[in-house]
């Protein structure tokens, strides 16, 4: 009984053709607050991409020497989803909202 009438005022609302919309209203100082954060966050990632990258390239380099090259390799690509990862956020999180 319960279900038939959770159903009917579902279908009610879903067939009249509006799809709540609702309004975005965060104070503008706290946008650019929010905003300044998130491009500091953003900046660090990016640089600790940077910097894992050259760091694991060092580590190759010195390793390839040595004769041993390929363990590194796994590293590398952990370094480099991570890089993905960070600049792949702000896009992902855009479509998701």
């Amino acid at each position: 009984m319960e279900n038939e009438m959770f159903m009917e005022r579902a279908h009610r609302f879903l067939a009249d053709g509006t799809v709540p919309d609702p309004v975005r209203d965060a104070p503008p100082e706290l946008t650019e607050k929010v905003d300044t954060v998130l491009g500091i966050v953003a900046w660090v990632g990016t640089a600790a991409g940077v910097a894992g990258v050259l760091i694991t390239g060092a580590m190759m380099s010195m390793s390839l020497r040595r004769g041993e090259g390929s363990e590194h390799l796994g590293r590398l690509g952990m370094v480099l989803a991570g890089c993905v990862l960070v600049t792949s956020a702000g896009p992902l999180v855009s479509f998701v909202v």
